[in-house]
């Protein structure tokens, strides 16, 4: 397990920042495609690297 540093955030700072919801990142969580970090019963921490890399660009089409 990598260290956990200040760089991590909650969901909520993670979801206000792309403009997502809180259960959009809990479904890529528990789909195995972000890592989640457990501080505690309830709060949950993600790295914010991690969470700009389930963001992908949408292909232009080519003007014919």
């Amino acid at each position: 397990m990598p260290p956990i540093t200040s760089s991590t955030e909650t969901l909520a700072m993670a979801s206000a920042r792309h403009a997502i919801s809180v259960k959009t990142l809990r479904r890529r969580i528990s789909e195995g495609r972000l890592t989640a970090y457990r501080f505690g019963p309830t709060l949950i921490r993600v790295d914010p690297a991690e969470v700009d890399a389930l963001l992908r660009p949408i292909p232009a089409v080519s003007a014919v």
